[in-house]
């Protein structure tokens, strides 16, 4: 039986958050980028393998929360900001997840060696997750802090250079899960569709009847097998509670099948 974790001094700058149904507490920044139904939405839909990387990790909500779903899944957090990674450490740490969650400071867009330097080589993931940052700055108003701004703000000819990490990372018939805007939908395919096959969408609804606000997409390394597009998921019913299949994913843990049949 594992001690029971003790009570954490909070800094003044940061708020504890629980997700998961309080299964998982974070800290995160008060001011700036702060984590939503999207880290956990992401989570639900990656497959758990043997070795995962989440890309632009932040405080490590994404892959703590698909570490917490899969025992023994080995999950690195990396993001540019050391603070953010120091934190997503901290983070691993007060749940208990060190022993097998690991943080990162690295630029997605880094060499080849240095992410092996860091203990990524080539070709040495199953599952790559991600929710990069989907906010054209030549289409939307920058945000004037500077955290958040980086987190939100990518240019779409940029997005290759995340799909490109992911690629390297992963092994043959590894599976890369992506979090975007709905209606970033040909930009993300156009920017898989060199390195990857058995594109799977799935429409993120905010409620019954809208349109979609956000796509949950799975691609396998090197596939060739047609895409598809499965029926939405629906976050919240017309009177605004939320729907059975949200709580499931949101406060319980439940996976999201993106693959019916082996990849």
């Amino acid at each position: 039986m594992s001690a029971k974790r003790q009570p954490d001094a909070l800094p003044p700058d940061l708020t504890d958050d629980a997700v998961l149904g309080g299964r998982l507490r974070l800290w995160q920044p008060r001011r700036g980028h702060r984590f939503g139904h999207d880290a956990i939405l992401l989570a639900a839909a990656t497959p758990a393998r043997d070795r995962a990387v989440e890309l632009g990790a932040g405080v490590g909500a994404a892959g703590l929360a698909l570490a917490t779903r899969a025992p023994g899944l080995r999950v690195t957090l990396l993001d540019i900001n050391a603070s953010l990674a120091a934190l997503a450490a901290l983070n691993a740490a007060r749940n208990q997840l060190a022993s097998r969650v690991d943080a990162v400071a690295l630029d997605v867009a880094a060499s080849a060696a240095n992410y092996a330097a860091a203990g990524l080589p080539t070709a040495s993931c199953d599952s790559v997750l991600m929710n990069p940052p989907f906010n054209d700055p030549t289409r939307h108003k920058p945000s004037p802090d500077g955290q958040r701004r980086a987190a939100h703000d990518l240019k779409p000819a940029l997005l290759a250079t995340w799909i490109d990490a992911a690629a390297r990372l992963l092994r043959p018939s590894g599976v890369l899960t992506v979090i975007y805007r709905a209606d970033g939908l040909v930009d993300l395919v156009g920017a898989l569709a060199s390195r990857f096959g058995t594109i799977t969408v799935l429409p993120v609804h905010g409620k019954p009847g809208t349109r979609a606000i956000r796509i949950i997409v799975g691609a396998v390394k090197g596939s060739n097998a047609p895409p598809a597009i499965l029926p939405g998921l629906v976050l919240t019913a017309e009177d605004g509670t939320s729907t059975d299949a949200a709580e499931a994913v949101l406060r319980h843990g439940a996976e999201l099948t993106l693959f019916t049949s082996p990849q």
